[in-house]
């Protein structure tokens, strides 16, 4: 039997507990194929950083007390979600095993006139969700944020063409000084790909292309599983560019025989010939900036999300038929709805405070991401809209 260095013991004791269930010492090690001394050893340090706790023991049935039992202490810490948009800002709390506990929505940073108000304002959301599940400031191991812009790898935001207020302020400087925790920050559709890839349609699926087209059409991408940043942070930032028609500056798209893209779809519906010429329009000019996209980086799934994403047979069914024509190749790409659909950039930014702050949340090195559990709702009810806060991005 080979005995592991004490520290990855530790991390794969406490990984087991979490990810699997509570186990005794001789079961922890047999799990992990490694001597009984060494996993007593990673159990007492796990035991004294309040990383486990004692689980309750099963009734044996030979004569004897029972095994002493451990759980993973999922309740010590809360990680925070935050998506920051115009339309909406959204909360989410989960504790260390990655089970979501809470999830809040309140009106967007528009509502508020200045950077600071704005910021303020966000501040003060977190706080009001903390408190509603009676959950200490003190008791936050991290944040994890999703805003409309490109973001530095320290929080600071480069430049937001939808919170221009923002342009050059570290918000993740602001959000610790405030919270006195970690804090992650990035652009929402980014994350919101992430949250796609680690816990929504495009689980195991390791090159994945997400759009999201509602208001604007932006991207995010996923690269041998891990979101694709770039030397400037701006990958992905190409909707404005790869779709013509596109505001050049913001990604906005604008319309023709209507004010919105609901009215637009609405019209098309009621047999509108002028909405439905532009409906079709519009869907063969996505289908040719997404042929672009694949020839560029030849991904295994296409994932669409934003408002516009639940419109089956108005928009994914045609654009699944028109995309093949813009290839001409003798293999398909799978075009997929987005899962998660306005909440994915709240859980990426969750998945995404567990990735970029593991050591202090776990205070064990080397902790993996847990498997996010949302909580569970009727998927109807939280698709988005034409005009959804996604779209915000």
């Amino acid at each position: 039997m080979v005995v592991l260095n004490p520290l990855s013991i530790v991390t794969r004791s406490a990984l087991h507990l979490r990810d699997v269930g509570p186990a005794t010492v001789n079961e922890l090690s047999r799990s992990l194929e490694v001597s009984r001394t060494s996993v007593e050893t990673a159990v007492t340090a796990l035991s004294d950083s309040s990383t486990i706790i004692d689980s309750p023991v099963r009734a044996g049935v030979g004569a004897g007390r029972p095994a002493r039992r451990y759980s993973f202490h999922s309740a010590a810490g809360t990680v925070v979600g935050l998506d920051i948009g115009v339309a909406s800002v959204r909360v989410v709390l989960a504790d260390l095993a990655g089970l979501v506990v809470a999830q809040h929505s309140y009106p967007g940073v528009a509502a508020h006139d200045d950077g600071a108000a704005k910021l303020a304002a966000v501040i003060d959301d977190v706080r009001r969700s903390l408190a509603s599940s009676s959950i200490p400031a003190s008791h936050v191991r991290a944040i994890g944020v999703s805003l409309p812009g490109i973001v530095d790898d320290s929080g600071r935001v480069t430049t937001s063409v939808v919170i221009p207020e923002w342009s050059g302020v570290d918000i993740g400087a602001q959000l610790r000084q405030a919270f006195g925790c970690p804090v992650a920050v990035d652009n929402g559709v980014r994350l919101a790909a992430v949250a796609e890839h680690h816990l929504g349609v495009a689980q195991l699926v390791d090159d994945v292309i997400y759009l999201s087209v509602g208001n604007r059409i932006a991207m995010g991408l996923i690269l041998g599983g891990l979101p694709r940043r770039g030397i400037h942070n701006a990958a992905g930032d190409i909707g404005r560019l790869a779709f013509r028609g596109l505001d050049t500056e913001t990604g906005q798209i604008t319309w023709r025989t209507a004010p919105t893209a609901a009215e637009v779809f609405g019209a098309a519906r009621a047999g509108d010939p002028e909405a439905q010429r532009e409906l079709d329009a519009f869907i063969d000019e996505l289908a040719h900036g997404i042929a672009t996209l694949i020839m560029t980086v030849d991904p295994a799934m296409i994932v669409i999300g934003g408002g516009l994403s639940a419109a089956h047979e108005q928009l994914l069914d045609p654009l699944r038929t028109a995309l093949p024509r813009h290839l001409g190749l003798p293999f398909q790409v799978p075009l997929a709805e987005a899962r998660l659909g306005a909440d994915a950039a709240a859980h990426g930014a969750l998945v995404h405070a567990f990735q970029r702050h593991s050591g202090q949340i776990y205070r064990i090195d080397d902790m993996p991401v847990p498997p996010i559990t949302p909580l569970p709702h009727d998927s109807a009810a939280s698709a988005a809209s034409p005009d959804s806060p996604e779209e915000s991005k």
